[in-house]
């Protein structure tokens, strides 16, 4: 499952990321927490859980909302790693959702 690896390995990157110089306070904590409930939800969505994609969405939507917040990017290169990042967590997570969505069939 692809979007499992996808989104456990953007949470690694995203915890590396929060202590690569040059970053904002408030960019290291968002990137820090993002990245450890990005990592831990991706991981454990090998399982095909839905709770994990939808969380790992939201976490998704978040860093591309936080792209854009001043007072957590303190150079051009964290609003492109939290805009493409996000993407790329909304991607697989909402992917993982269409996933488990068509192995639980609905009974009538």
């Amino acid at each position: 499952m692809w979007q499992a690896w996808t989104n456990g390995v953007l949470g690694i990157w995203l915890v590396v990321a929060a202590f690569l110089p040059l970053s904002a306070t408030g960019n290291l904590w968002d990137n820090l927490i993002v990245g450890i409930v990005a990592g831990i939800a991706g991981f454990t969505m090998i399982k095909e859980k839905s709770w994990q994609g939808w969380l790992a969405s939201i976490m998704g939507l978040w860093l591309i909302v936080a792209a854009f917040v001043p007072g957590l990017q303190a150079h051009t290169g964290n609003l492109w790693n939290d805009l493409i990042s996000g993407i790329l967590l909304m991607v697989a997570g909402f992917g993982a959702l269409n996933k488990a969505e068509s192995h639980h069939p609905v009974v009538h």
